[in-house]
């Protein structure tokens, strides 16, 4: 009983409708391209991590054993035929003391690689979020337009039940009856592709939340959207908010910086390079035909330590170093075109989502005047009907502009919606 209760209980939460936030949380915590950008940024953030431990010392040990077959070197520095075998053990670390600034550089370098990852992570949730929310909103236009055709097949069937009774008491003709009839047809067969049209676009919102089945599928219908909290912004205003708050314009950005941190790395190759190393060690050498110390004797007697700095100082490395200054100032260039070019597509996709918002008002406020209109037309025919001054022609005429003038409305409405939606995407 418990289980089945459970059961139920889960059961009934999976039919539970979806709001719009619990599909783009569910859409980005499914997203195979998100996920890719993740693992890109946390690679990114282990780049720029090991470049700053690159300023740390290093630090080895070492151990080797080898034997000798023939002539070897004694310990009083003389060549004996005879065979021997030594051991060394050591430990070591270096520092570099300067390279040309060319560790700070790559610090630089990996952490604009790191926040170039994150712009494109940013872009791709941005997009996705997009894409959900114009699924979400074709669902609520698919739907509204769904109970537009159920509430005239519904209007059909009570005039068809007030002409039932006319016909029994004598008042009308019965083969009046066969053109309601065939209009219910007409519109049973417009809401049976109107729900066909609902579960194409709730398909399609589940491949946008990749789920694996759809069948339960329903979203939560929000209240009646005010024309208040739909201002339209003016282009003006979003880009000059998008060119500094846009992923995209930022990754490029970065990119550039990158690049220009790329040209110092490059020129730091044309300086010395100082370092400071130190060594510690001890060995045991054993000499066939002698008698040798013991292990421990010599390795006690044997400890070194070295201690040094290495000067590198660079004087032609057949112009290498020069034409990887080269080549980077030309990635410069290329990175400096590509943050015009973003900036170039950004003004170019918010100056056209602007005027296709204003269209999109504009035709919002075309088409409900429409619907005012279209509805006092069919209210004036059906009038006219009910007093035997018009035919059922001239009334289901009215009736279907009123359809239309109802879906070209709603189109009309959810187009203006999303055009906003997009402006206050790009800002």
């Amino acid at each position: 009983m418990i289980l089945g209760a459970l059961l139920a209980a889960l059961l009934a939460s999976a039919q539970q409708p979806w709001t719009l936030q619990q599909c783009v949380d569910t859409a980005l915590a499914n997203n195979r391209n998100v996920k890719q950008h993740e693992l890109t940024k946390k690679t990114k953030e282990i780049a720029y991590q090991q470049a700053r431990q690159d300023l740390l010392p290093d630090l080895n040990a070492s151990a080797s054993h080898n034997w000798n077959f023939g002539r070897s070197l004694a310990v009083d520095n003389t060549y004996q035929n005879t065979n021997s075998f030594q051991s060394s053990f050591g430990i070591s670390s270096s520092f570099t003391l300067f390279d040309g600034l060319k560790m700070k550089y790559n610090i630089d370098a990996r952490k604009s690689e790191m926040y170039a990852s994150e712009s494109d992570l940013e872009k791709t949730k941005q997009d996705i979020m997009m894409s959900v929310a114009a699924g979400f909103l074709q669902i609520l236009l698919n739907k509204e337009l769904l109970q537009i055709s159920k509430d005239q097949l519904e209007l059909t069937k009570n005039k068809i039940e007030q002409r039932k009774v006319l016909v029994q008491n004598g008042k009308l003709a019965e083969g009046e009856m066969y053109e309601l009839y065939a209009q219910q047809s007409k519109e049973e067969l417009s809401r049976t592709q109107a729900e066909n049209t609902l579960k194409l676009s709730l398909l399609d919102l589940a491949q946008i939340l990749e789920l694996d089945h759809f069948e339960d599928l329903d979203i939560v219908t929000p209240e009646n959207f005010s024309e208040a909290e739909l201002k339209l912004l003016s282009a003006d205003e979003v880009l000059e908010s998008a060119l500094t708050h846009r992923p995209e314009i930022k990754g490029a950005e970065y990119r550039l910086k990158n690049s220009e941190t790329n040209v110092s790395i490059a020129k730091s190759d044309f300086y010395p390079r100082l370092s400071f190393g130190a060594q510690y060690g001890t060995g045991y050498y054993n000499l066939n035909g002698i008698v040798n110390k013991s292990f421990a004797d010599q390795i006690n007697e044997n400890m070194s330590t070295v201690v040094g700095f290495n000067l590198r100082i660079p004087i032609f490395n057949k112009f290498d170093v020069s034409n990887r200054v080269r080549t980077a100032k030309i990635g410069v260039e290329s990175s400096k075109l590509e943050v015009d070019n973003a900036k170039l597509e950004l003004k170019k996709n918010i100056q056209q989502a602007y005027y296709n918002a204003v269209s999109a008002q504009s035709r919002w406020e075309a088409a409900k005047k429409s619907e005012i209109a279209s509805r006092e037309a069919f209210r004036f025919s059906n009038q006219k009907y009910e007093a035997g001054r018009a035919t059922l022609y001239e009334l289901y005429q009215a009736k279907s502009n009123l359809t239309q003038a109802l879906s070209e409305e709603a189109q009309a409405k959810y187009e203006y919606i999303f055009r906003v939606k997009i402006l206050e995407y790009y800002k």
